[in-house]
């Protein structure tokens, strides 16, 4: 089930339970996972056709499963997308668009408040095959056009940025890259289609963690792009050939997970949005990211681009590492993980950890202090959350409530 663009469109909490489905002769209710690495043809020119593109079908799980391809069409129709690519992990996702899109000499200009491994992958190893990358602020539209040249094919964003949360304004970076002849590329993981839809806002391909949010219980690793057809088409054969592809029981998780992704993403937002307001008035704390606060500097333009500011928030500590640590290790609630989008808050120190294999000049630069500390949210009763983090903040600060 899809949009039918002769009837009204469907919901996307519609779309996140129907779409993609296509039910076996077993009259299923949920979707079936295809745990087959092959296919059996009925003669062996069946198979050349397959195999040749001349004949639509299943060839080989790699590149060609039932179940994953269900995952692909739901989260292509969630998205406003014409195709998704299923992929092994976010990161694989990210590297199947920069090698199915890119050749050597090409260009690409990217916001440097990314992710620490993704800006790993574009410095230390697109670099080797020739592609190079200049990194900007991405909040300022301004900087992406300067640092255009003419073999720029690509603007990749992240926004929200992963960990502070800062917001770029998606239209008017899309305006820049098409004025320039590039793609600009959207890491969605902390809203996902639920809070946020970048094709909508002018982007042209959106990228995806489904090991995030999308799954939203921590259980599989698992990517996605999603984009056009002849833009997913060359992603597509990447990943044909090199191979870094989902398997069909992650595909199935990342269904189930998509069909409460509307609900979680609400809950984690209002849940998120109470902790940092509270966490704004305490003591030790130097300053509180979160986008669903008034003094955010991104906060007029995420309400815009977004439906609501999502479950991550991060704040620094005044004490700086030491500070940060003790406030971790005295949580009792919260996990001590890297991994986000889990019903289970979960936190992390960035600068040792997610961003550590940045070079200290890369982390100063990104705003990465030693006193920073990143929360995911997960869907815990509140109290209980905001209890725990006061046992941290006793512990960083010495100060008793």
């Amino acid at each position: 089930m899809t949009n039918d663009p002769k009837g009204p469109p469907l919901g996307p909490e519609t779309l996140a339970v129907r779409a993609g489905q296509h039910r076996t002769a077993e009259a299923e209710q949920s979707e079936p996972i295809f745990a087959t690495s092959s296919f059996v043809y009925e003669s062996a020119a069946q198979a050349a056709a397959r195999f040749s593109g001349e004949e639509p079908g299943n060839i080989y799980s790699r590149f060609t499963n039932p179940t994953v391809r269900t995952f692909q069409e739901r989260l292509a129709a969630m998205e406003g997308g014409e195709r998704c690519v299923a992929t092994a992990s976010g990161m694989s996702a990210i590297l199947a668009t920069g090698l199915g899109l890119l050749s050597q000499g090409d260009h690409i200009v990217a916001g440097r408040q990314l992710f620490g491994s993704t800006v790993g992958l574009f410095a230390n190893h697109f670099s080797r095959f020739g592609i190079t990358t200049t990194f900007v602020d991405a909040t300022d539209p301004d900087a992406w056009a300067a640092a255009t040249t003419p073999a720029t094919k690509l603007f990749f964003l992240e926004t929200p940025s992963n960990p502070l949360l800062e917001i770029a304004d998606i239209a008017a970076i899309a305006e820049v890259a098409h004025a320039h002849g590039a793609w600009l590329a959207v890491d969605n993981c902390l809203c996902t289609p639920a809070l946020q839809r970048p094709l909508e806002l002018g982007a042209d391909i959106v990228i995806h963690s489904a090991t995030k949010y999308i799954d939203g219980q921590g259980r599989a690793l698992g990517g996605a792009v999603v984009g056009s057809e002849a833009e997913m088409g060359a992603v597509y054969n990447f990943l044909r050939s090199a191979g870094p592809t989902m398997s069909p029981f992650n595909a199935w998780i990342f269904l189930k997970g998509l069909e409460t992704l509307s609900l979680r993403m609400r809950a984690h937002s209002a849940a998120a949005g109470e902790l940092a307001a509270w966490l704004e008035g305490q003591p030790g704390i130097a300053r509180v990211h979160y986008p669903g606060l008034a003094a955010h500097p991104g906060h007029d333009l995420a309400a815009r681009q977004q439906s609501a500011p999502g479950g991550l928030l991060a704040f620094e500590l005044e004490g700086g590492r030491a500070a940060a640590w003790a406030f971790i290790d005295a949580l009792e609630i919260a996990s001590i993980t890297a991994n986000l989008g889990d019903a289970k808050t979960t936190v992390t120190h960035p600068a040792t950890t997610t961003h550590s294999r940045m070079t200290p000049e890369q982390r100063e630069e990104a705003g990465i202090t030693e006193g920073l500390v990143r929360i995911a949210v997960g869907l815990e009763t509140v109290a209980d959350l905001r209890a725990d983090l006061q046992r941290g903040l006793e512990a960083a600060t010495g100060v008793a409530p």
